[in-house]
C-alpha cells in the first residue's frame, strides 16, 4: 500500500452488505443482478493503524458514508488483486478540500483474488449487471432521459411516504444497436467501469458511444439509465475487456442531478443493510 500511496495509487472500496445465510459463496457474481457498488478513491495518507482516502464524489454529488460501516477493499497492481476487510472511522476535513475525506481502519491482511472468479472472492461483493446498447443517434437519448427522470421522481416520493414503488414495465430505449451485457466494476467521478466477456466487445470497437441501463438489486428500484463515451479499454488476464466510459448529459442536462440522486439513494440503501461490525 505504501508503493501505491506514493504512485498515486487508489483503492477500491464498496459497502460490505450482509449476505442471506444460505448464500453460496462461490456463486458467480454474473448469477444474478447486484447491487454493490465499487469506489475507486485516491489514496491521500497513509498513517500508523488507518489509510485517508477520497470521499466518494459522482457528479459533483458527495455520497456520505456513515462512521463504522464495513467495507471491502482492494489493491490492484497490473493484473494481480488483494482484497480485504475495513471500516470507515471517521470523516476528516483536508486543506481546500470541498467534501471531507475518509480515514479508514489499515487491514490486518489482505487476501489474493482468484482469477477465475468474477467477484471479490473475499468479500462476496455481487456486482451490478448493466446493459448496454451502441447509442446510433445521441440526440435520440432526450426523450429516453425524461422518461428515466419521470420514473425515478416517483419512485422517490413513493419510498418518501412509504407507498409501494411503481416499476415501469420497461425503460424507453433512444435509437440504439443490438444489446450486449456488462458488469460495472467501478464508478466514480463522472463515469464508470465495465468488464465486457470477450464474445460480447466486438461493439466497443465500431461504437464511440453507448445507452446503458445499471441494475442495482435490492438497493434501487429502478435501472439508472445513462450515456457513456468511451474513453479507453483494455484487455485482462481472461481475456476480457475493461471499459472506461465518461457519463454524459450533453441533451438533458437535468438528467446529471437524477443519476446522482440514484447512486446516493443505493449506497444509503447498502450501509442501511450493511454487515454488522465486528469486534476487533
Amino acid at each position: 500500500m505504501q508503493q501505491i500511496f506514493e504512485r498515486g495509487g487508489t483503492l477500491e472500496v464498496a459497502v460490505a452488505a450482509s449476505r442471506p445465510e444460505n448464500a453460496t459463496q462461490g456463486e458467480s457474481a454474473d448469477a444474478s443482478p447486484g447491487g454493490d457498488i465499487v469506489w475507486r478513491l485516491k489514496i491521500l495518507a497513509l498513517e500508523e493503524e488507518s489509510v485517508v482516502v477520497e470521499s466518494p464524489v459522482l457528479l459533483g454529488k458527495h455520497i456520505p458514508m456513515t462512521d463504522g460501516v464495513q467495507l471491502i477493499g482492494a489493491i490492484t497492481i497490473g493484473q494481480n488483486r488483494w482484497t480485504f476487510q475495513t471500516e470507515k472511522l471517521e470523516n476528516i476535513s483536508l486543506p481546500g478540500a470541498r467534501v471531507p475525506a475518509l480515514r479508514l481502519r489499515l487491514p490486518d491482511q489482505v487476501e489474493r483474488c482468484m482469477r477465475r472468479f468474477a467477484r471479490y472472492e473475499a468479500g462476496g461483493l455481487n456486482l451490478p449487471l448493466v446493459r448496454v446498447w451502441p447509442l446510433l443517434d445521441p440526440r435520440s437519448v432526450g426523450a429516453a432521459e425524461q422518461a428515466s427522470d419521470a420514473a425515478w421522481n416517483a419512485a422517490r416520493d413513493a419510498l418518501h411516504t412509504g407507498a409501494p414503488v411503481p416499476v415501469p414495465a420497461a425503460m424507453p430505449l433512444p435509437q440504439v444497436g443490438p444489446e450486449f451485457p456488462a458488469v460495472l466494476v467501478n464508478i466514480g467521478g463522472g463515469g464508470a467501469g465495465l468488464r465486457v466477456e470477450s464474445a460480447d466487445a466486438a461493439a466497443l470497437g465500431r461504437h464511440r458511444v453507448f445507452w446503458m441501463q445499471i441494475a442495482l438489486g435490492k438497493n434501487a428500484p429502478l435501472p439508472i439509465c445513462v450515456t457513456g463515451k468511451l474513453v479507453h479499454t483494455h484487455l485482462d488476464s481472461s481475456q476480457r475487456t475493461y471499459a472506461g466510459l465518461s457519463f454524459d448529459f450533453t441533451f438533458h442536462l437535468p438528467h446529471q442531478q437524477a443519476v446522482a440522486d440514484q447512486v446516493a439513494h443505493a449506497m444509503r440503501s447498502a450501509q442501511a443493510s450493511a454487515a454488522p461490525a465486528s469486534e476487533h
